[in-house]
């Protein structure tokens, strides 16, 4: 019987920039801040760029906001990203191990010092801890046993 098959493949394109800082712990969290910080600053690009068209006028003041948002964005999300990837390479090290316990303790870290950081009491402090820890191990359990 007559068979056919097509094969191919996919990849998206990656941007590697390295930055030497001389300490692997600084590498990996300004890496993650970076990273990261350019994708929530393309994402509020992205967002006003939509809402810019859909007025149909661009004025400077409306440039002035969008580059303002891209700035703050990027801090937050690459700060936030940043304590994130170095709150789990510390793991690692502390542990002698590479598993999602990292990324689980890495998560439930980084939402604490988030949350102390902005103020929002005890409670809040406690929900972020626990949403950051799930949310960082659900991610390493798709990355590395689902895909």
């Amino acid at each position: 019987m007559p068979t056919s098959r097509i094969g191919g493949s996919l990849s998206s394109p990656t941007v590697n920039v390295a930055i030497d800082m001389g300490n692997p712990f600084l590498n990996v969290t300004v890496d993650g801040f970076l990273k990261i910080g350019a994708v929530a600053a393309t994402r509020a690009l992205a967002e006003d760029t939509y809402h810019v068209v859909k007025k149909g006028s661009v004025s400077g003041r409306n440039l002035e906001k969008t580059l303002e948002k891209m700035c703050k964005e990027g801090a937050y999300w690459g700060s936030v990203a940043g304590v994130y990837v170095g709150m789990e390479y510390g793991m690692e090290r502390m542990r002698g191990t590479r598993d999602w316990k990292n990324a689980m303790l890495g998560g439930a870290l980084t939402g604490v010092l988030v949350s102390a950081a902005t103020n929002k009491g005890k409670d809040k402090i406690l929900t972020d801890a626990i949403t950051g820890g799930a949310i960082a191990t659900a991610a390493n359990f798709l990355n590395h046993y689902l895909i």
